[in-house]
């Protein structure tokens, strides 16, 4: 699970990233706004932001996030416990709105309700099982199958997704994690994906990308 962080307090950011490690997330920080949105398109699973950073601030990260992602979880972070300040968070697209100072342990339970940490398996058809915690496929007589790297991410896009339909933009951003591809090699990939996974797990969805078949 990727984070972005955007705090300028160090002191804060490094004890959040050393709680949040500890529990196997992967925390990248940034102290400026203006910093973080040029990397926003790196594969993110939530957003954690303060409002008042260098750069451009919070709120005006969050407006512009959502403009391209409404999906992924995104947690205010603040000092500002103005009733306007926070209806504006949540007006911009905010998931949760957490006032400063706080546990870190009220950060961790809002990161697993949103991310769902702890949903840790994707169950996909003839007893194959996909372990999204510790990233491991295996099939019904529980044989580890490798993945590479991208085809981890990918399951996990689909386990995000369930039911809905997977653009090939979503892969392109969060499997190549914003790095440029072709439809050619996102068409590869799912076709190296099925051959590890029971006939019409990956089904293609005309065009516009593509849906996993789960049975739970």
């Amino acid at each position: 699970m990727k984070i972005l962080l955007l705090e300028d307090n160090k002191r804060l950011s490094m004890l959040v990233s050393e709680a949040l490690e500890q529990k196997n997330y992967h925390v990248e920080l940034f102290e400026n706004g203006k910093t973080a949105l040029e990397n926003i398109d790196n594969g993110y699973d939530c957003f954690i932001l303060d409002i008042n950073v260098p750069g451009i601030n919070g709120l005006t990260f969050l407006k512009e996030l959502r403009l391209m992602d409404k999906e992924t979880p995104a947690i205010i972070i603040s000092a500002n416990v103005e009733l306007e300040t926070i209806q504006d968070a949540y007006s911009k697209g905010c998931d949760e709105y957490l006032k400063k100072p706080f546990f870190i342990y009220e950060l961790e339970i809002k990161l697993d309700k949103l991310c769902k940490a702890q949903e840790c398996h994707l169950y996909l058809p003839e007893g194959y099982c996909f372990h999204i915690k510790h990233e491991q496929l295996k099939d019904h007589h529980d044989n580890v199958i490798k993945l590479s790297k991208k085809e981890i991410l990918l399951l996990n896009l689909f386990a995000k997704n369930i039911d809905k339909i997977v653009t090939f933009e979503a892969i392109e951003l969060h499997v190549w994690e914003g790095d440029l591809t072709t439809t050619e090699n996102i068409r590869a990939l799912i076709k190296r994906l099925r051959k590890k996974l029971p006939a019409n797990t990956i089904l293609s969805q005309g065009g516009m990308g593509y849906k996993i078949v789960h049975t739970k």
